[in-house]
């Protein structure tokens, strides 16, 4: 995670990409997503089923690795001074690009591209967000993430 003052966070637009740490996906969290969602569908759930699909195994539902950027926020994220509390506002794209089979590890990759201060103390933040599978060429989706930031 970067920290920068409330001047500085204008200066991050497209500066750099930040990381993530690597994340395994395992299938206990993939049961317990299908659980939460009620989408028990086969490939998901199902290890033998899923075996014999193109797959090869079963892999994590989209939405459980859209979701997960919440978590992998935690790392990549750049924060402004006074930060004291963030909230989702949406996204303005998001594409699903490849399956993420049970073991693998996922990280997030982020890049600030726009920040507008709506109102003082109330920052938008746009992010360019992929998340990667170690080991493969192409990630598992793309996004631009929209979020707000409550600074002090």
């Amino acid at each position: 995670m970067k920290q920068v003052s409330r001047e500085e966070i204008f200066n991050e637009v497209n500066s750099e990409v930040l990381f993530s740490d690597w994340f395994e996906v395992k299938q206990e969290q993939i049961n317990q997503f299908a659980d939460c969602t009620i989408d028990h569908q086969y490939i998901h759930i199902d290890p033998v089923k899923a075996a014999e699909t193109p797959f090869g195994t079963t892999i994590a539902h989209g939405f459980l690795t859209l979701s997960m950027l919440s978590y992998l926020a935690e790392e990549f994220s750049t924060l402004i001074d006074g930060f004291y509390m963030g909230m989702n506002y949406g996204f303005d794209k998001v594409r699903f690009i490849s399956p993420v089979k049970v073991g693998s590890k996922i990280r997030g990759a982020a890049k600030l591209i726009d920040v507008i201060e709506k109102k003082p103390g109330m920052f938008q933040l746009k992010t360019e967000v992929t998340v990667e599978i170690e080991g493969s060429d192409k990630p598992a989706l793309q996004a631009e993430w929209i979020t707000i930031q409550f600074v002090k």
